[in-house]
């Protein structure tokens, strides 16, 4: 008897210590409501020892219910100890209207976002981790968001992503669409895989089981993966041989301590700007984006721009494919969803590179505008409050005729009205037409520079923006 008290009292005294060792790594824990109803709430968690980074949880539940425990709140001291803000969301169940869990996600990074520098996060820094269902909603704000509150990265474990139910949690797509799930559009649009944009969705962890069976992995976890990879976006992927479904932090799962040293891994070696960072916008069609080039978030033109100017610049490209910068183009610039990510990045430099899909015929006649169009760009570019340093580049030689793409009409026609409007508005130019004159640094389309070209570019720009 007098044994078992002893040991009773010990392990009341090893508990208690541990207790007190958790909450010596958080600074403040507290509330805050994070919808008008006061049904969605963010329950906060501040390190002692920030490092800028925070981190925002969405439990699952089948979006019928929230795992508040095992895939929320158990998870604060390990985040903190890092010294990684952490926050735990109390998402409204959907019953059919997926805007309601939606609003509340991205409310919820809005606000640790503006409450950046009270809490001592880096804005720049903010991820997103979904659990299963939550998983979902963790990926669909990394794939629809607007841009200021889509994540820095995500952590997604054992996810839902497609919203065919043959392939899914059935019960989180009748949560999720409700009767809307036979609408075929709409289960495409938020089967998350298939809304994977290069640079524009950000980079990724997935951990899962093997034999999860409530949430298929080939047709979900690995799914997203693969198109991630596929757009050339930074992920990595974790299968354990078993574990199922809902393992989240417990110690009881047979590879949780593995799983534990693989996200601290990848935690550690995610790359983040710093706060205070000199933001440089990368404006341009798939030259800019990189199209051909493999993993181009890491080897595209403005990826080694980063890598040239190093942690005091962040350089974040806005390169879209097929892109004109005139209004009348097949594919005007400012009229994507990317035009206004540019916005609210509020960049301190903004390299300007369109135009060589201009030239094409159906295109360029309208070249009358294209000066108007440059200079109205321009013009909303220079009234953000950063009010930004604005350079224009020349676009790249075209060695080859492809896609009636036009190097005479580059030569004789748009590159004198962006030197005539860069004289107008006392900017910079920067001569990329004579920077690649060696057809071995394209692809053999002729238009698109491998990745030698991309890096000679970023040589160029980087020079450029260091004058």
């Amino acid at each position: 008897m007098k044994k078992t008290i002893v040991l009773s009292i010990v392990l009341s005294s090893v508990f208690a210590i541990y207790a007190l060792l958790a909450n010596a790594q958080t600074e403040r824990r507290f509330t805050l409501p994070n919808s008008l109803d006061g049904k969605s709430t963010l329950e906060c968690y501040l390190p002692v020892n920030p490092t800028g980074r925070a981190v925002i949880s969405c439990p699952g539940g089948g979006y019928s219910h929230l795992s508040l425990q095992n895939e929320g709140h158990d998870w604060a001291t390990y985040f903190n100890e890092m010294g990684i803000a952490y926050f735990v969301l109390t998402y409204r169940m959907p019953n059919g209207d997926r805007n309601i869990p939606l609003s509340d996600a991205y409310n919820a990074i809005k606000t640790v976002r503006d409450s950046s520098s009270v809490w001592n996060i880096n804005p720049y820094d903010v991820g997103i981790m979904g659990f299963s269902a939550g998983g979902h909603l963790a990926s669909t704000v990394s794939t629809h968001a607007p841009w200021e509150s889509r994540p820095d990265f995500s952590i997604l474990f054992y996810p839902v992503i497609s919203m065919k139910e043959s392939d899914t949690h059935k019960g989180s797509v009748i949560g999720f669409l409700g009767d809307a799930r036979s609408d075929e559009r709409l289960v495409n649009e938020y089967s998350n895989d298939r809304q994977v944009r290069c640079h524009t969705t950000p980079p990724a962890i997935i951990l899962l089981a093997n034999d999860d069976r409530a949430v298929p992995p080939v047709a979900n976890g690995v799914a997203y993966y693969s198109a991630m990879r596929n757009q050339g976006n930074e992920c990595s992927m974790f299968i354990y041989p078993s574990g199922g479904h809902g393992f989240g932090f417990r110690s009881s799962f047979k590879y949780h301590d593995q799983m534990i040293s693989d996200l601290t891994t990848w935690l550690k070696n995610l790359k983040s700007p710093q706060k205070d960072a000199i933001r440089v916008a990368c404006i341009g069609n798939s030259i800019t984006e990189g199209s051909g080039i493999p993993m181009s978030s890491q080897f595209g033109y403005p990826a080694q721009l980063q890598k040239i100017m190093g942690n005091k610049y962040h350089v974040k490209n806005f390169g879209v494919g097929a892109q004109t910068l005139l209004n009348k183009g097949d594919n005007p610039y400012m009229k994507r969803p990317e035009w206004k990510g540019v916005l609210s990045f509020n960049p301190n430099i903004v390299v300007i590179k369109l135009g060589t899909n201009d030239t094409k015929p159906q295109n360029w006649q309208f070249n009358k505008e294209f000066q108007h169009d440059l200079l109205e760009m321009i013009e909303e570019l220079q009234q953000l409050p950063a009010h930004p340093r604005i350079l224009l580049a020349h676009p790249i030689r075209a060695f080859k005729s492809t896609w009636e793409i036009n190097d005479n009409i580059i030569v004789n026609e748009l590159i004198p009205i962006i030197n005539q409007v860069a004289k107008k508005k006392k900017l910079q130019v920067i001569d990329l037409h004579e920077a690649i004159t060696d057809e071995k640094m394209l692809l053999d389309d002729g238009i698109h520079p491998n990745e030698k070209g991309a890096q000679r570019i970023a040589e160029v720009v980087a020079e450029a923006i260091r004058q």
